[in-house]
Formats: C-alpha cells, structure tokens, sequence
C-alpha cells in the first residue's frame, strides 16, 4: 500500500502547477481555472533556480501559501478517514483534518521538488450549468514514459472551486490512505489514529530539516 502511495503522489506533481494559483476577482469555471493557473505556473517554476534546485523550505512555503486555499482538507479527510469520521468529535475532526493536511501538504512538497518537463493535455470538461461539482480531466505526458491520467474531483465553495480528491490511473489518492486510517482506528480509535499522523508528521519534519 505504502508503494501504491508513494507511485500515485509521484504523479501528482502536476496538482500542484494547477492549484498554486493568485486569487480570481471573477468566478471561473473548474477546468479554466486549472488551464490558466496551469501556464503560469509552470513558467514560474522554470524561471525559479531555487525550485528547481529543491530547496525543501522554500518549496513548503510555496505549497502553504498556494495549494492550501484551493483545496477542501476537511472532505478529503473525511472520505480518507471513511465511516470512523461520523464517531469522531467535532474537537477530533478538526484535529485529524489538521495533521492530515501537514502530510500532504509535505507530499506535495516532494512531489513538486520532482518536477520535470511534462506535458499536460485537457479532455472537455463534462458539467451542466448549477452544477456544484465536477471532475477535471487531465493526461500528463513525459517522453519515455506511458502518459497519465489524471482527474481532480472539485467542488464548489462560495464562488470558487476546490478540490477535494485526485485520482491517478483511476485510483483515489485519498481513498489509498483508507485501508491504512481503517487499520488504526479499529485497534487504537480516533485518538490513535490522530496520534499516528502526527508521528508521522513529525518524523518527516525532522526528514525536511536534516535535509
């Protein structure tokens, strides 16, 4: 399971050039927004030394100010942490949210240090008008490698979009970490599990600063 993970975030560095976006004055649909942010983002990264360097901290403080704000953490640990979540008090909720947003948001992190010359191919989007949400269709592709599709599930908020799952070849990112969260809950509950991912996540903060 740790192996499926490991290969479905290293294809999501792509997530990251469509969510690192500046703030829109107007509404934009789902698949415009990610087209647009898309070009600009990639264009930054190519002219930025230090991101394509790797420096950890810089490429965390990027992720913090730019992906967090285009993404629903609470949905998506909601549907990681599956059944177990309705048990969990409101306090609980709020604190497995947290830690699971510090963990990807430290995946992605990596994810974007690999970032390398790919290119991504848009199939139309499928929406009808009030619609709340929506999948935007993606294929990365990289020379030497079989392309990738790539799909992320959004919902809207207000009068934006974000996204709440992503699915690589048809396999929920979230939805991974469920077998996992499932595993922790039964032997040592909610409290167990917030524990764990905030193990976790302390171990890959002393990873990020040794680095």
């Amino acid at each position: 399971m740790l192996a499926l993970r490991t290969t479905l975030l290293q294809s999501l560095t792509p997530l990251l050039w469509t969510l690192m976006a500046p703030t829109f004055a107007e509404e934009l649909a789902p698949d415009a927004l990610v087209k647009g942010v898309t070009a600009e983002v990639i264009a930054a990264l190519r002219q930025d030394p230090a991101l394509q360097g790797g420096d950890a901290r810089k490429i965390a403080e990027l992720v913090e100010a730019k992906v967090v704000p285009h993404f629903d953490f609470t949905r998506a640990t909601q549907i990681a942490v599956g059944p177990g979540w309705r048990r969990a008090t409101p306090q609980q909720q709020e604190q497995l949210a947290r830690e699971f947003k510090t963990l990807v948001i430290r995946t992605y992190s990596g994810a974007l240090a690999g970032y390398r010359d790919q290119v991504i191919e848009f199939r139309p989007l499928r929406m009808q008008p009030g619609d709340t949400e929506a999948t935007v269709r993606s294929v990365i592709k990289q020379a030497g490698a079989e392309p990738v599709v790539i799909e992320y599930d959004m919902e809207k908020s207000g009068t934006s979009w974000k996204v709440f799952d992503i699915r690589v070849a048809g396999i929920s990112l979230v939805a991974t970490y469920r077998s996992a969260f499932a595993e922790e809950l039964r032997n040592r509950g909610i409290d167990g599990l917030i524990e764990l991912l905030a193990s976790k996540n302390r171990q890959n903060a002393k990873t990020a600063a040794k680095g």
